[in-house]
């Protein structure tokens, strides 16, 4: 049985505009686009988790908010439950550290970036919601 990775999404939204990263080369997935976040560790709430990825990613505090969806992708290495949150930033605009690339994007554009598998669900809801 495959190895299920609990993992957080960032749907930070600014000027009707959602911040999507591209993975870089050293990652997993290089390439693709996704939303910010990562692993929730042992102990930690999944909003507590988002919050502390995205400072450690993109060097920003934000606020985490409403639950937009949680889905569930089958990789070659495990099973990622990807829980996405919309948030909103609370100082300085999110920095360039991991990623190859970060864009704020208009809901309308979104689906014209090839995201990671896991992510394409969130995509259509706020595509669906906000376009």
């Amino acid at each position: 049985m495959k190895k299920r990775i609990n993992v957080t999404g960032a749907v930070l939204v600014k000027e009707n505009r959602i911040l999507a990263a591209q993975r870089g080369p050293e990652m997993s997935l290089p390439g693709y686009w996704e939303f910010p976040g990562g692993k929730i560790e042992q102990g930690e709430t999944p909003e507590a988790s988002l919050a502390r990825e995205l400072k450690e990613e993109l060097l920003c505090d934000a606020t985490v908010g409403e639950h937009l969806t949680t889905t569930e992708h089958e990789y070659d290495f495990g099973i990622v439950v990807l829980s996405t949150y919309f948030c909103t930033l609370n100082d300085a605009e999110p920095q360039l550290t991991e990623h190859a690339e970060i864009r704020w994007v208009a809901p309308h554009e979104l689906e014209s970036l090839e995201w990671a598998p896991a992510d394409i669900p969130a995509v259509k809801l706020l595509v669906e919601q906000l376009a």
